[in-house]
């Protein structure tokens, strides 16, 4: 007896479309995608009223955690292939196309209803339907004609024709027919993937160019700091150590400024220690998962497996929660917080919670939609077990290492008991000015890359440049930690020693330009509409846009710090 697959529906459409899907095992899968251009509202196959194949028992599974959050649902359709068996054309089952079922077919063929159907993983596509020039009367594709290429005994290519189009009339019988041809391929298994792919649009002229006007930024940064702070700085030793050779006298009629008068400040903890400890942590955790999940990709093609870079990213969240309670529990050591186990728990749950909560209130409409992405009651309990068994535990233990080890205060300078008072500056001093400007330039190192990656998830495309967004993540960490430096030292140099906080969101206003960008790409660049998908959108480009600016102040102020440091531990002081 042949290998059988499983036959898998799935559809597109410019406002809804279903689809169709293959793959290995005894029976037919279904699955279900939403509108067109909302590639994340998705539906039920059976939403639709199409008719089930000789296979009447119908039901729906998620193979991976991934899966399940995505809204990827696979049930049974009824149609049996087997491997290398072909089948001529035959019905499977018919439509009794009553009123209701023509008008639901009439809404989707209207609004251009597309299908996506996978075989042994690999997609194809096909159109619902189709309306004559007038409009007005609308006909249904009856015919489902595919053709699988195999090279041994795997599936490595999978081709589907639409034909047999049938006029919709109230009151008739629609017969719904497929055929199966097998044919000879030379395309090897690992390279099947290879024909989605889409080397004009991820590797055009202008993503390098991009790359290449990154780049060139980042030399001129770190150029424009090592000249110019170094430079500043070996100007600033000398004068105090001039200062120093002065007796007491000449010293007070001299003009005292600069970072120097602030050291007994510099170090002094900053404000919401507790708040400010858990986002550094939360911050190097996410750009650890950033960086771990980008190499997997590089390594394995995780494009391959539906679910799986999300899958990936979950799992690598929770293994590397100990360096969210190492970073985050020692500099609240450091600042001398006593409330440790509340800011462990903050530090734990702080990005599990903005997630969660955003998906919870997404799922609230999806539930209204009767859309696939309604998370299942199951799936949340199994995040919410990875939450309190696996990152909550981690976090402790990270903690704990981080408060034992690197959790004594160690500062070249002693911090006053009396805060020193911060000198009226000029108004682009401010910290909110120095905000406001400092994430200009790490988006401009990362903007052309952030319309690849939206193009790839709110769109058709496959991201699988996972080397460019390996160069940009540096890029933008240089270009961040460079950006952070000078604003500190400009702001040091006025006097004012509140940089802790400053350097943060210096960096992490990264993100409100990023959230800005959004909005430009959805209003010009997609065609999306509709209260779920609206929402889906700017709800999850929120929680992108915090991660990144999370991780960017991290970055930016672990740059900072170690900066502050080496300038006062260089400098004599009294």
């Amino acid at each position: 007896m042949g290998k059988r697959f499983l036959l898998v529906w799935q559809f597109l459409s410019n406002k809804k479309h279903y689809g169709v899907t293959l793959f290995t095992g005894s029976g037919d899968h279904v699955t279900l995608f939403g509108p067109y251009h909302n590639r994340q509202e998705t539906y039920k196959y059976f939403s639709l009223p199409f008719c089930v194949g000789s296979k009447k028992t119908i039901s729906h599974y998620h193979e991976t955690l991934g899966e399940a959050l995505q809204g990827v649902e696979l049930e049974f359709s009824g149609l049996d292939i087997k491997f290398k068996e072909e089948v001529m054309q035959a019905t499977y089952c018919e439509i009794d196309l009553d009123k209701a079922k023509r008008e639901a077919f009439v809404y989707a063929i209207r609004n251009h209803y597309w299908y996506q159907m996978y075989i042994d993983d690999l997609p194809i596509w096909g159109i619902v339907g189709e309306a004559d020039e007038n409009g007005e009367d609308y006909y249904l594709w009856t015919y489902k004609k595919l053709e699988i290429g195999f090279n041994g005994n795997r599936i490595v290519d999978v081709n589907l024709t639409s034909e047999g189009k049938v006029k919709l009339v109230p009151n008739t019988r629609i017969a719904m027919s497929y055929s199966v041809k097998w044919k000879k391929s030379d395309v090897k298994f690992e390279d099947r993937f290879d024909k989605y792919l889409d080397p004009s649009f991820f590797q055009h002229r202008i993503h390098w160019f991009s790359i290449f006007n990154s780049f060139m930024m980042v030399i001129f940064l770190v150029g424009l700091v090592s000249m110019i702070l170094m430079r500043t700085l070996r100007k600033d030793y000398a004068r105090y150590s001039k200062e120093e050779e002065m007796d007491d006298m000449d010293r007070d009629l001299g003009d005292e400024y600069g970072w120097k008068q602030v050291h007994g400040d510099v170090f002094r903890p900053s404000s919401h220690p507790l708040i400010f400890s858990s986002l550094i942590g939360s911050g190097c955790q996410i750009f650890s998962v950033s960086l771990i999940v980008i190499i997997v990709a590089m390594i394995e093609d995780l494009y391959t497996e539906r679910g799986s870079m999300l899958s990936t990213a979950i799992f690598v969240y929770a293994a590397t929660s100990p360096v969210n309670g190492y970073f985050g529990g020692s500099l609240y050591a450091r600042q001398g917080g006593r409330r440790w186990i509340k800011q462990m728990f903050i530090g734990a749950f702080l990005i599990p919670a903005m997630v969660c909560g955003t998906a919870f209130f997404i799922n609230f409409i999806a539930i209204y939609y009767h859309a696939s992405r309604a998370i299942p009651f199951g799936t949340m309990v199994a995040v919410c077990c990875i939450c309190f068994f696996v990152i909550l535990p981690l976090n402790l233990v990270g903690t704990i290492l981080g408060r034992n080890l690197s959790g004594q205060p160690n500062f070249p300078c002693r911090v006053n008991a009396v805060p020193r008072p911060i000198p009226e500056k000029k108004w682009f001093m401010e910290p909110a000015v120095i905000v406001c400007l400092g994430g200009i330039l790490p988006f401009g190192s990362i903007f052309i890359e952030m319309y690849f990656i939206f193009t790839s998830f709110w769109a058709y495309k496959i991201y699988y440049v996972y080397g460019f967004m390996m160069l940009v993540l540096v890029i933008l960490c240089i270009v961040t930690v460079c950006v952070t430096i000078v604003c500190t030292y400009f702001l040091l140099n006025a006097e004012d020693y509140r940089w802790q906080w400053t350097s943060f969101l210096s960096a992490a206003s990264t993100a409100v330009y990023v959230y800005m960008y959004s909005f430009y790409y959805y209003f010009f660049k997609t065609k999306m509409y509709g209260l779920f998908q609206t929402s889906f959108y700017f709800g999850y480009m929120a929680v992108f846009s915090t991660a990144l600016g999370i991780m960017c102040g991290a970055v930016g102020y672990m740059g900072t710090s170690a900066f502050v440091r080496k300038i006062y531990t260089n400098v004599k002081i009294d």
